[in-house]
């Protein structure tokens, strides 16, 4: 039997079947007469929770690095901010409602916040949310914590999803691939399996129901193809795909040090995008050139105020200490799909089009102003480029960096000092500023093609949408002829273009690209070192 899912972390992973058991707690709605016993069984849930999340923690930073084991410090933090865990406490106390309950109350209201965000990486940070609370619910339940062992070596892990927490905990030496019913490239699980270099097939739906323990099963995370129970021709073809793509894997890592040239001898720099400070690692470990997308924005998140000159500035400059090459530094980009709990925004009818981005950084200029004096302070320690987001004209620009010049005075009276030399550049998103971008490029340092955001406004397609989501499409010819004027305006004016959208690791979209005349391409880390061949071989 084949069964075709979301190809998620490359490679082969040819072996026998572990399916992780999928047992749900039942929760009723049960009232309870004596609540403070019933907040004291939640307190003691989420310190049971709060030691297991250590434990955890502690394993992740063995097997992947801090980098990725910070999500657990970010599930640790949910488990202690009263937003969520006070909100459980109060259920309890005004609707005398069993602690479960209540835990599932706040969690499905946080929940549905979050996976109704456009952003992909927004929707999916919902999974952490139910991550924690699965956990609270387990302890309440009195299940402990959710270690499964595996004993066997080339075992495939078959579940019906697996949480950061689950997947934190595989055994490389043991696990050599997994697939799930749920999920897609954007989840937890994804993310780490591609850390882990473990390969990976989500989405596929109904997959724990058509396998059982022992089953032989290939799971080709290339194409997102799983064979179940395969005959030995099949298995020694695949075993076969695997030992090149591991030849392969091998022969990119000679590209760390390499300088990316197109064979018609034009250089091109290949960088890495980032969430956090502590990204820089992972992207400087796989050869990135510098960073094409530094997404401020989190800084700001999962939090109950904004993050002040010095804690953003110390971001900042650890990237910038960090990394020998360039740095481009997205302002903050909040509003639309991404909320902020200390920054209520007024409702809109349609909030992607409307008060976000520079749109809200210039309209409040107390929290823009904070970010801008963290930026120019820390342009001292590297190669700065800072890009304002959500531009659609001239106008806009101009204003942004008459706010700059604000800062920069009252930096010089305060004798603290920052560079001459940043450069100051825009995020083509919005199809408007692609059209005008020959005469944009005579203002600005240079553009950073936004893809993501570009595609969805071009086409009126919600990639997120699943009844319209077939017409989202990188290579349709209107997006690819607002690129190529993109790039083109830059050029008319001797300035240098970008992209940092989903779309500069595309392995379809990279030779048109490099065709017309991209300078640089930002990507997730693990996507950069076979980028780096793609672009060297057109």
């Amino acid at each position: 039997m084949n069964k075709k899912g979301i190809a998620a972390s490359k490679g082969y992973a040819i072996g026998k079947v572990f399916i992780k058991a999928h047992e749900e707690i039942v929760i009723t709605d049960a009232k309870v007469n004596d609540i403070e016993a019933e907040k004291a069984k939640l307190d003691a849930a989420l310190k049971a929770s709060h030691t297991q999340l250590e434990a955890v923690k502690a394993k992740a930073e063995e097997s992947m690095g801090a980098d990725k084991a910070a999500v657990f410090e970010a599930h640790i933090t949910l488990l202690d901010d009263p937003e969520f865990t006070g909100a459980m406490s109060l259920e309890i106390e005004n609707n005398s409602i069993n602690a479960m309950k209540a835990v599932e109350n706040v969690t499905n209201t946080f929940v549905m916040i979050f996976e109704s965000m456009e952003d992909a990486y927004m929707r999916e940070r919902a999974a952490d949310i139910k991550d924690v609370s699965k956990r609270i619910i387990s302890n309440l339940a009195g299940r402990g914590g959710d270690d499964f062992a595996i004993t066997e070596e080339n075992t495939v892990v078959v579940a019906h999803d697996l949480t950061p927490s689950d997947t934190a905990q595989l055994d490389r030496t043991k696990v050599s691939g997994f697939i799930t019913n749920i999920g897609g490239r954007t989840s937890h699980a994804a993310i780490m399996a591609r850390t882990l270099e473990i390969p990976a097939v989500l989405g596929l739906g109904d997959i724990t129901e058509c396998v059982k323990n022992g089953d032989k099963i290939i799971v080709d995370g290339l194409t997102g193809d799983v064979i179940i129970n395969p005959s030995e021709e099949v298995i020694a073809e695949y075993e076969a795909k695997k030992a090149k793509f591991q030849a392969e894997q091998e022969e990119l890592k000679k590209l760390i040090e390499v300088k990316t040239v197109t064979k018609a001898g034009k250089r091109v720099e290949v960088c890495g995008n980032i969430g956090k400070a502590s990204d820089v690692d992972q992207v400087i470990a796989n050869g990135g050139d510098g960073i094409g997308l530094f997404r401020t924005e989190f800084l700001y998140m999962d939090r109950d105020q904004a993050p002040t000159e010095e804690e953003q500035y110390e971001a900042y400059k650890h990237v910038l200490e960090k990394i020998s090459g360039p740095v481009v530094i997205r302002t903050l980009d909040i509003g639309g799909d991404k909320t902020l709990p200390y920054l209520p925004l007024p409702q809109e009818m349609n909030p992607f089009l409307g008060y976000r981005a520079i749109r809200l950084c210039l309209d409040r200029k107390e929290i823009f102003k904070v970010q801008l004096r963290a930026l120019l302070r820390a342009s001292v320690y590297g190669d700065l480029r800072v890009m304002f987001p959500m531009i659609s004209g001239i106008q806009e620009f101009e204003q942004a960096k008459a706010v700059v010049e604000e800062c920069k005075a009252e930096l010089t009276a305060e004798g603290k000092k920052f560079s001459d030399t940043i450069q100051w550049g825009i995020m083509v998103e919005i199809p408007a500023a692609a059209v005008m971008a020959d005469e944009l490029a005579k203002h600005v340092d240079f553009f950073s093609i936004g893809t993501n955001d570009l595609i969805q406004y071009t086409l009126a397609a919600d990639r997120m949408s699943e009844k319209v989501s077939y017409l989202y499409n990188p290579m349709h010819p209107a997006v690819l002829r607002l690129i190529k004027m993109t790039i083109d305006g830059a050029h008319s004016q001797g300035k240098w273009c970008g992209m940092c959208g989903e779309m500069a690791g595309d392995e379809t979209a990279i030779p048109t690209l490099v065709e017309y005349g991209l300078d640089e391409f930002s990507m997730s880390a693990t996507s950069i070192l076979n980028a780096k061949k793609l672009i060297m071989e057109n």
